[in-house]
């Protein structure tokens, strides 16, 4: 099993270091969720399907991620506190390439 280091800054401003499975198929708000770093409900309403914005955060580092898809950029183009690094963590699989991502948990709408 290979794990990546994420580093997440939760809502409170208090910054977390967690690991995450690649083999797993996991996304980054799964990772979110598993380490509790958002009260319940208040992040993943959807399940994942962007169709909300409550797993939004903020990439910090200068990684490479996936392009953002049409569904992504749609349901962003509505949310609130929306910036140039926002993302969906539900649409960001882990991957090798997420090693030492750092984001930031945009606050609740």
């Amino acid at each position: 099993m290979q794990d990546v280091t994420i580093h997440i800054t939760d809502r409170d401003g208090e910054k977390h270091t967690v690991l995450a499975p690649t083999d797993m198929a996991m996304n980054l708000m799964e990772i979110i969720r598993s380490y509790e770093l958002a009260p319940e409900g208040t992040i993943g309403i959807c399940g994942g399907m962007a169709m909300c914005a409550s797993c939004q955060c903020y990439v910090t580092s200068e990684h490479k991620i996936n392009t953002m898809e049409d569904e992504e950029e749609a349901m962003l183009s509505e949310a609130f506190n929306v910036k140039n690094n926002s993302r969906l963590s539900c649409q960001i699989p882990i991957s090798d390439i997420l090693n030492e991502l750092e984001i930031e948990l945009a606050p609740e709408s």
